[in-house]
């Protein structure tokens, strides 16, 4: 017990340091970009307006109100403040918007979106993965090239070819948004079926990019561990393939289950490129149009928000880790 609780103490230790670490960064970095993003705000409710003053008043009130006006310093301490609160502030971009709606407004379409497609593509690729590694001869030589494809083409190239082949060329599904321009959100059959055509494409773009390296993945993981000595000696021994081939593939998916839980925990990042192209309306699309725009607020929430779910993630498979692996639980009983 003294050894899983040294184990579990050093890993929250590094948690917290490289949170503290990211959270300085993910205020400092937005702020460093060039140009005045507040300049963007007062032009647009100053126009038709000559008087210099006038337009000096609206443009101090904005700095104050985002309190650009004063030291970075004391920013970042108003920022850890307000954060500690919930209260991201207003969105510049988007203003008078709060940063808290934006992201509300767009998370709930990237986690439909994300979480379904990483979670299919995960289970689809570890079983071809698998079963290329236990059949081989002609699935394997088929399955190889196509994985290795497929985990080569970038995330944009995907979103395209799905773009051009079925909503341009064959006119299959709708090319952007997330529902019909000319529709309303409400409960009715008509926008539910809207939603679920413009769901297609975007989703499978990422069901198609994960199945490649997953399958390559557990397949050469399956193939060490199908010629691991334990197996030869099982086999010796006469027990039966069957349960030999549930401890191979059980040890074979810890790696596996390391990239689901990092690929669950960068879901929103991974959400750009799908979102971009598709103009689907997630969070993907808002950290884009937030960094056009040079909102720092929202990129800063966006970006924590992302620096949070992989820190999460990454400390839930180490503990998990700790637990279903026999190397680890041996280690901290030495």
């Amino acid at each position: 017990m003294k050894g899983y609780t040294r184990y579990f103490g050093g890993k929250l230790v590094w948690f917290l340091i490289t949170l503290v670490c990211a959270f300085i960064l993910n205020f400092i970095l937005p702020r460093l970009m060039p140009g005045d993003p507040v300049a963007g705000i007062v032009s647009r409710l100053a126009q038709g307006l000559s008087d210099a003053t006038g337009v000096q008043a609206i443009y101090e009130q904005y700095t104050e109100l985002f309190g650009t006006n004063k030291p970075l310093l004391e920013q970042f301490f108003i920022y850890l403040r307000n954060v500690a609160n919930g209260d991201f502030g207003f969105s510049i971009s988007q203003f008078p918007r709060t940063v808290a709606d934006v992201i509300r407004a767009s998370i709930l379409w990237t986690v439909c979106l994300q979480f379904p497609a990483i979670i299919v593509g995960w289970m689809i690729g570890n079983t071809l993965g698998a079963l290329a590694a236990y059949i081989r001869k002609g699935f394997d030589r088929v399955l190889m090239p196509v994985s290795i494809f497929l985990s080569n083409v970038p995330a944009f190239g995907m979103a395209i070819i799905l773009l051009v082949i079925f909503g341009v060329n064959l006119d299959w599904f709708p090319t952007s948004g997330g529902y019909g321009f000319d529709m309303i959100p409400n409960a009715s059959w008509d926008f539910v079926w809207s939603v679920f055509i413009h769901y297609q494409m975007p989703f499978w773009s990422i069901v198609l990019i994960s199945i490649g390296g997953q399958a390559i993945g557990m397949r050469s993981m399956s193939i060490y561990e199908l010629n691991a000595d334990y197996v030869k000696y099982a086999r010796f021994l006469g027990i039966k393939d069957r349960k030999i081939i549930g401890y191979v593939f059980r040890n074979a998916m810890l790696p596996q289950v390391t990239g689901l839980a990092l690929a669950l925990g960068t879901m929103v990042g991974g959400a750009l490129f799908a979102e971009i192209i598709f103009s689907y309306p997630g969070l993907g699309t808002t950290i884009y149009r937030a960094v056009l725009g040079g909102d720092y607020p929202l990129i800063s929430a966006t970006a924590l928000i992302i620096t949070l779910m992989v820190l999460i993630a990454t400390f839930a498979i180490e503990i998990l880790y700790g637990f279903i692996d026999p190397r680890i639980k041996a280690a901290q009983a030495d």
